[in-house]
């Protein structure tokens, strides 16, 4: 007669287990970074009501998507961030980076850097699709610039939004930058 009672109870936490996990998902910003508290901040793509807790809980006012063209072909992610955006008044830039040759161009760099520095703008998200490499970069590149931040610091930086140390060709760049 246990069985079926252990079974019961077996299903029961089974179901809890799986829409707890449902919440975590339903509430986790893949890869989200907070760079500089209540100005930049960076991702991988935003889904669902990611954008709404961004709004609401980081009051975004701008999203910079550094996707290339190409990628938008990916899913029906694009409409879904161009949609959010213009049903609740956020800034919408892209600043495409390609994926494999990853460091930001000067261009880049210089227009990442005027848009940052309208407050009118801020608070900013920062990604591209896993939020890792290019966003890393390019939010470095924007601190070295801009905040006066050294090599050291952005490399710092670099590390935590990839969860790994920076490649050679990356402290090669971000070394260049500070000079």
């Amino acid at each position: 007669m246990k069985t079926p009672k252990n079974l019961s109870l077996l299903l029961h936490v089974l179901a809890v287990a799986a829409v707890a996990a449902a919440m975590v998902r339903h509430f986790h910003i893949k890869s989200f970074n907070e760079v500089l508290p209540g100005v930049l901040y960076t991702s991988g793509q935003p889904r669902g009501m990611d954008y709404t807790r961004l709004l609401y809980r980081w009051h975004i006012a701008t999203i910079v998507n550094i996707r290339r063209v190409s990628e938008h072909r990916e899913d029906n992610w694009y409409h879904e961030e161009i949609g959010w955006v213009r049903e609740n008044g956020v800034r919408y830039f892209e600043m495409p980076i390609d994926k494999h040759d990853y460091l930001p161009e000067e261009e880049t760099i210089g227009r990442f850097s005027a848009l940052m520095a309208d407050r009118a703008n801020l608070p900013v998200l920062l990604h591209d699709s896993n939020g890792k490499r290019r966003v890393a970069l390019l939010a470095a590149a924007w601190l070295v610039k801009e905040r006066q931040w050294d090599a050291a610091e952005a490399l710092r930086l670099v590390d935590k939004i990839k969860d790994k140390g920076p490649a050679d060709r990356e402290r090669l760049f971000l070394e260049s930058l500070a000079r």
